[in-house]
């Protein structure tokens, strides 16, 4: 059977287009009645017993048998023996992806996260203090596919804001370590990392067993039951977001070649069924090309049948009134990953409000961005582009309020508190700054 892949074909001038355009768009982030009581399980087992169920839950999930939670963590030596074992061609790559990612990231603290303060006239002073978080969790898919970029992505940004302690779980599904996530691991610098996936390792890391050290925040993507157990920790610990399927969104004016929008539509298709890939383009006849080359490429991709689902299912292709429509519609997706293959990318740019990440122009493919480009790769899916952000050096640190009130600034600003205490009603409050004050 030839497989095909068939986006829905769709014009902003069709009189249907809203209610066609809305259900392609629509995916349910909730997670069904069977899963949340199989997370909510697991967690209260290792939550209970700690690293016995860790080992009990990857016996059965992932198949591989471990006398112990020591025999599921991997030395620093075993990391850096995967690294030394890689070609030398994937060694450099790694490197280099390494560099520039923490390149991205110390600029990205330089200008954004740094400590402040004034003082008031009255020698009051005022401020924040920005300080990296103990210890974080990384969690780092190992399912249907293994991910070594992730690994740089979660690691290197937490390095850079000086988070003390690393901890990486990834699952290993019948005891197959990838040496890429391994040598990516040694890389990064992770401290500690341990052959554990799922719920299991999300529960490990937010209650700390015996074994698994209890960390502050766990930032990472994975399934659904990795997904419904950050949201069920979060509170415990800190979370980065909730991911949903992969998507990317093309704004084209027909001036790339229709091979390389086809191929970059593929490149997040291939993730998953669920995955969404969508073209906003006003030229009919570049839609029929693009069209064409998915038809003519497909055949030649090792994961066609994924691509082929995900593009059916989800995928769209629609025909705009022009480039600055294709840019509103845009901003109602708020997708993922936003690339603009156009020859004025930075024309189209200033419309653009909600993206995880915006790739600007023909040469640049979002599989750059994943790898290489420096920008993490850890963004927000499910039109949360709204109000949330890339994972970055932020994400490691936390703000503490710096206050010095100076004896003159006691006078005036102990007035003006105890006025407001006495109105709410807190009298205890009121007599804390109104003690400071002279008479």
């Amino acid at each position: 059977m030839v497989l095909q892949a068939r986006p829905l074909r769709l014009s902003t001038a069709d009189a249907g287009f809203e209610a066609a355009f809305e259900a392609r768009l629509h995916w349910s982030a909730d997670t069904d009645a069977q899963v949340e009581q199989a997370v909510t399980d697991i967690l209260e087992a290792v939550r209970k017993r700690g690293d016995e169920a860790v080992l009990e839950f990857t016996r059965r999930f992932d198949r591989l048998q471990a006398p112990s939670m020591a025999a599921l963590e991997l030395k620093p030596a075993e990391l850096k023996a995967a690294f030394e074992s890689l070609p030398a061609a994937q060694r450099s790559a790694l490197e280099t992806a390494a560099a520039r990612v923490r390149s991205y990231h110390e600029a990205q603290k330089q200008a954004n996260g740094q400590g402040w303060s004034y003082r008031d006239a009255d020698g009051t002073l005022l401020g924040q203090k920005v300080t990296p978080l103990d210890r974080v969790g990384i969690y780092v898919p190992g399912g249907k596919a293994a991910y070594p970029s992730s690994v740089l992505m979660n690691a290197i940004p937490a390095h850079v804001a000086g988070v003390g302690e690393i901890i990486m779980v990834v699952p290993t599904p019948g005891g197959e370590k990838n040496p890429l996530v391994l040598a990516a691991a040694h890389v990064g610098g992770v401290h500690r990392a341990f052959t554990v996936g799922g719920a299991q390792a999300i529960g490990a890391l937010a209650y700390g067993t015996k074994t698994v050290p209890r960390v502050d925040k766990i930032t990472g993507p994975g399934n659904a039951y990795v997904a419904s157990a950050k949201r069920r920790v979060f509170g415990l610990v800190g979370i980065d977001m909730i991911a949903g399927p992969s998507e990317i969104l093309v704004l084209a004016d027909g001036s790339t070649p229709a091979d390389w929008v086809a191929m970059d539509l593929f490149s997040q298709a291939e993730h998953d069924e669920l995955a969404q890939s969508i073209l906003l383009c006003p030229d009919a006849g570049y839609i029929d090309r693009v069209q064409q080359e998915i038809d003519r490429l497909l055949p030649e991709m090792p994961r066609a049948e994924i691509i082929a689902r995900s593009l059916s299912g989800r995928g769209a292709l629609i025909r705009t009134r022009d480039m600055a429509q294709a840019c509103e519609i845009s901003n109602r997706i708020a997708p993922e990953h936003l690339e603009i293959a156009s020859t004025e990318p930075h024309r189209w740019e200033p419309l653009l409000k909600h993206a995880g990440a915006i790739f600007l122009g023909g040469y640049t493919s979002e599989s750059l961005g994943d790898y290489c480009a420096g920008p993490n790769h850890v963004l927000p899916t499910s039109s949360t582009a709204r109000f949330s952000s890339p994972l970055g050096v932020y994400d490691f640190q936390k703000r503490s309020s710096l206050i010095e009130v100076s004896e003159a600034g006691a006078q005036s600003l102990g007035r003006v508190a105890a006025t407001l205490a006495h109105g709410e009603g807190l009298q205890a409050h009121a007599r804390a700054a109104e003690m400071r004050i002279k008479p």
